[in-house]
Parts: structure tokens; sequence; C-alpha cells
């Protein structure tokens, strides 16, 4: 490489590096925790807990499930009934006036599986809510998170000229080499190094999952503008209808449409995961991969019948991967804490960069002084 051309990757690496840092170690900083959210809401108590049973404790019918929590909060709707992996003795009911109240005007309840009985609301402005708040789109929505998608795509090519330029810096060095006896300045530089090449894959992987993530609400209204409208063709204008089939039959035929599948969550009539018309059953798997490859199927809610089902489009399963990937959410505590290790790593590299741009602008100017002053004196 030519040293033109490695000045025009090295002053890439710079600038994409420095617009995108401040936000990337808000995002790192708040990913950390994030990593552990589970654990961090119960070990603070936000998390509603079903007490303990006998483990062949049979599950309550879905519909008295419905009607409870319809009890514990009279005149609302169910939008939806969710069933999360690593808690199988509950489920959300998240309840709403209208089927199209906004997320940020709904209540949730947890509801044990096995009776029925409403457990709790858990609390909504939790610390583990806000910080995934600020990790998704800074409270500001769909532009935040577009904006953010925008930063993810800068560091993304901050991290490749950082490696084009990694090569020509490093050529008279061992690999891994941290000049300990040289300036302050050199040492942070060959750290700074050295941590960027070792996490390579891990923030390609991480920044690139992170882009897609931010891409959710896009990718939501064109699978709802193009999938689910083929899938609710014939239900086209039709008024949000009140459900009226039994939540058990419905399930029981959803079941039979995807063999070998159980409910991830029902979204009810009305909502943006379903249809004026439909219960939409998302079904998953049983493996940790399978478990986040959902596939659709939709239930009359007035009759029961299975109406349409059909695997989701790749770029619907490219988010659903994605965001598991990101938080390392794939193979429990193990994984989380070498997500966690890569995330403080990160954060050095980061703040590492924005040190060395300081103090080269600071040797700059001091040299510039120097020689003003050596002008003068002559």
């Amino acid at each position: 490489m030519n040293n033109a051309v490695f000045k025009r990757w090295h002053v890439v690496h710079t600038w994409t590096s420095l617009i995108c840092t401040a936000f990337l170690l808000l995002l790192c900083v708040t990913g950390l925790p994030l990593i552990f959210h589970h654990e961090i809401d119960h070990a603070l108590g936000n998390a509603v807990e079903a007490p303990p049973m006998p483990a062949a404790t049979p599950h309550v019918a879905l519909d008295e499930l419905a009607r409870q929590a319809r009890a514990r909060r009279a005149g609302e709707v169910i939008q939806y009934l969710i069933w999360e992996r690593d808690e199988p003795d509950s489920a959300m009911l998240v309840m709403a006036p209208r089927p199209d109240t906004h997320p940020d005007a709904t209540q949730t309840l947890v509801s044990d599986v096995r009776t029925g009985q409403v457990l709790g609301q858990p609390p909504s402005r939790t610390l583990t809510f806000v910080l995934l708040k600020l990790h998704t789109d800074m409270f500001a929505g769909l532009p935040g998170k577009l904006f953010l998608g925008f930063m993810g795509l800068l560091f993304l090519a901050s991290v490749i000229s950082g490696v084009v330029v990694y090569g020509p810096l490093m050529r008279k060095l061992d690999f891994g080499e941290v000049r300990a006896d040289r300036g302050r300045r050199i040492r942070w530089l060959d750290l700074h190094n050295l941590l960027g090449i070792a996490t390579l894959v891990w923030v390609l992987v991480v920044g690139f999952t992170g882009v897609i993530s931010t891409l959710a609400d896009v990718v939501l209204q064109a699978w709802r503008n193009d999938q689910l409208a083929e899938m609710v063709a014939a239900y086209k204008d039709s008024p949000v209808v009140l459900p009226q089939a039994s939540l058990d039959l419905a399930a029981r035929n959803a079941k039979a449409a995807a063999p070998g599948m159980e409910p991830s969550f029902i979204a009810f009539p009305g909502t943006n995961f379903s249809s004026a018309h439909h219960y939409a059953f998302f079904m998953r798997g049983d493996t940790p991969l399978t478990a986040n490859l959902l596939k659709p199927v939709l239930v009359d809610a007035v009759t029961g019948v299975v109406t349409d089902s059909r695997d989701l489009p790749w770029y619907v399963s490219a988010i659903l991967i994605a965001k598991p990937l990101h938080f390392g959410d794939y193979a429990g505590l193990p994984l989380k804490l070498l997500w966690a290790v890569l995330d403080v790593l990160a954060i050095i590299v980061l703040g590492s960069g924005l040190y060395l741009w300081l103090a080269r602008r600071k040797g700059r100017r001091e040299r510039l002084r120097h020689l003003a002053d050596s002008a003068m004196v002559k």
C-alpha cells in the first residue's frame, strides 16, 4: 500500500471513529447491563415470579387465563399473550383500552399458567427499561433508531478502515507487541491496536446485528404491507371483530398447522402483528436457533379455523436472529459473560481511540506553539 492510499484510509478511520464514538460509548455502556437484564430485574425485585409448584402441575385453559386477566382490568382488551422461554410457569398479557392502543399506553399483567391467577403487574419504568430505551432509540422513537443505525454503519466503516491501516502500522512490530518502554501515547496506541484486532470479529457481529435491529419497525411495516396483506386479503377493510372463538380451540388448530412448534405469542385482532379478524399465533421451535425463527399462523377469531400460515420472509427472520445474537442471548450465562468481557474491551478501544486523537491534537498545538516561539526569538 502506497503512502497516499494509506493516508486516505487513515483519514476514513479517524473521522468515522470520531463521529460515532460518543454514541458507541453510550451503546456499549448501556448494552453491558442489558446483557444481564433478566438477572438484574430479578435481583431488583422488578420481575413477577410464579410460586413453586410440583413440576407435573397441569396448565389452566387459555380461555381461563384470558378471563381472569380481563376481570382484573375490566373494560380493557388483550392485545398480546406472551410466553417467555425462561419463565415456563408464567405468561404475560398486554392489556389496553383498545386493540390499537400505542404500546406506551398499555399495561402488562403476569399470570400463573397453572392456575390462571394474575400474579401482578411489573413496574414499567425499571432500570433495564430506561437502559433499553437509551440503547435502542434514545427515547426518540423511530428517528432515534434510524440515527443509531447510521452511527452503527459509521462504526462498521471505522472497523474496516482500522483493519486496513493496522497492517502497515504494525509491520515492524510483532503481533500483539505493546512498547512499554515508549511514551504513554505510544503504549496506548499499541494497546488500542491490539484490543481492536483481538475483538474484530465480535465488534463486526455486534455492530452488524445492531444495525439490522434498528430497522425492526421498518421491517415490521414492510411485512404488514406485503405478506400479511396477502394472507388477510379476503378480510380487507373489515372492522375489528370481538374475539368469539375459544383460545384453546384456536391454539390446537394452530399447533396442527405447525407441527412440532409451540406458541411464542398470540396477537389479538386489531393489533400490529395481526389483522382485524384474526388471532395471529407466532409459533417457535425448541432449539436456541428455531426458538427465534417464528412462523405466523392466522386463525379466524370468530370460527377458530386456520385461514393461512406461511414462513416469515428472510428480512423478518434476519431481525429475529439478530436481536438475541446482539445481546449474547443464545447459550445461557457463559455466552453472556463472554459478551460482557468483550463489551468492556470495546469500551477501552473506543476510549483509547478518543484519547489518542486528543493527545495528537495537543501535540500538534504544542509543536506549532514551539515553532512560533522560535520564530519570535529569531
